[in-house]
């Protein structure tokens, strides 16, 4: 074999992607000491996206200081890629860690992921990945937004930064302000889950109580992003209410699409793209992709599933290295996976598994290739 490409998401709880890889790779040099193994690991929009992607193509961190969850000024960070893409994730600023036990979602803000925005675009990319997990926020992205020009106005004719609480003083909005940088800027938002803005699936109902809301402040919440859905509707033009992603990060997916006009975009598409994973399967002989489960819900577009499909155009084989397999699974197949194999070499409860589970992975992975190695 010449080339084998390593692609894997995260086993949550157990094992990142970057340890996957490594583990994958050991197994594959045992016995293919002189292929090319190319490491992908994963990154899924919340922490530790920055350094996903910059472990699997390169670049830099860019280090300042923006404003916390509070307001509060913090010291955080973005990536520049080899293209100069920035990547952005929203935890670096607003995070649900950076707020420790001092969980108030109606009162914290995503003003400092604006700051971050900002900065890279005033350093000159062209292209901004964002991406959506772990926040501590429900301000529906206008804290972001204030941050890059966007004025929201209360009824008094004042300028105000909103937060989930004061999101139904909104009375309009004004983007004539908007960074004139932002101008030509493409910008992806990484955004793995479906939910709307608002209702019983929406930011507030879903994610809101582990973020400190009780189930008062739940209802205010998603009013509050529902009046903001209206003003954004009314002033700008675009209806987010029932977007699918709206509801991602305090409904920050719906702000990137309103004051932006950002894509919300699955992140694993949004990283086969920054890492040109098409041009990267030519002349591959072999690709290996992973995930803690492999279900009916992996056919919604995770992981294994999204590599499937453009591996299955190039004609390169994959294999699932995964965790658990569930049932009902055929399907995958049609989508472009070759084979599945669970690293579960015990009948044990999860809560034991999870503690030989990288041990478990290199024996799973040396006996394929012990076996691969004998026909190839």
């Amino acid at each position: 074999m010449k080339k084998i490409l390593l692609i894997p998401d995260s086993f949550k709880g157990t094992m990142s992607s970057s340890e996957i890889c490594e583990i994958m790779k050991k197994a594959i040099h045992t016995y293919y000491p002189e292929t090319e193994v190319i490491s992908i690991p994963v990154a899924d929009g919340g922490e530790g996206t920055v350094d996903s992607f910059l472990a699997a193509v390169g670049g830099k961190k860019v280090h300042l200081t923006v404003k916390g969850p509070y307001f509060e000024d913090i010291k955080s960070f973005y990536g520049i890629l080899p293209d100069n893409t920035a990547v952005v994730e929203m935890a670096a600023a607003a995070g649900l860690p950076l707020v420790g036990e001092n969980k108030h979602a109606e009162k914290t803000t995503t003003y400092g992921v604006g700051q971050l925005i900002s900065h890279a675009v005033a350093s000159g990319c062209r292209k901004i990945i964002i991406g959506l997990g772990g926040s501590a926020t429900n301000d529906g992205g206008t804290g972001a937004a204030a941050a890059l020009g966007v004025r929201f106005i209360n009824s008094k004719g004042e300028s105000f930064i909103p937060v989930g609480e004061s999101l139904s003083e909104i009375a309009s909005i004004d983007t004539s302000g908007l960074d004139p940088d932002l101008k030509g800027v493409e910008m992806i938002t990484m955004c793995d889950i479906d939910n709307p803005l608002c209702g019983p699936r929406g930011a507030a109902a879903v994610f809101a109580p582990q973020k400190g809301a009780d189930e008062a402040m739940v209802r205010i919440l998603d009013q509050n992003l529902a009046h903001m859905a209206e003003i954004v509707k009314k002033d700008l033009g675009r209806d987010i209410i029932n977007l699918k992603g709206a509801g991602a990060a305090g409904g920050m997916g719906g702000g990137m699409a309103a004051f932006f006009g950002s894509k919300l975009q699955m992140g694993i598409e949004t990283v086969l793209d920054a890492v040109h994973f098409n041009e990267l399967l030519d002349g591959a002989d072999l690709v290996f992709s992973g995930e803690g489960k492999i279900d009916s819900q992996s056919l919604g577009g995770k992981v294994v599933i999204g590599v499937a499909r453009r591996t299955k155009k190039k004609g390169v084989p994959l294999i699932a290295i995964v965790g658990d397999i569930g049932d009902d699974i055929e399907g995958v197949y049609d989508e472009g996976v070759s084979a599945i194999f669970s690293i579960n070499r015990v009948a044990i409860p999860f809560s034991e598994a999870k503690l030989r589970s990288k041990s478990d992975l290199a024996l799973t992975m040396d006996n394929l290739m012990r076996f691969i190695s004998l026909y190839r």
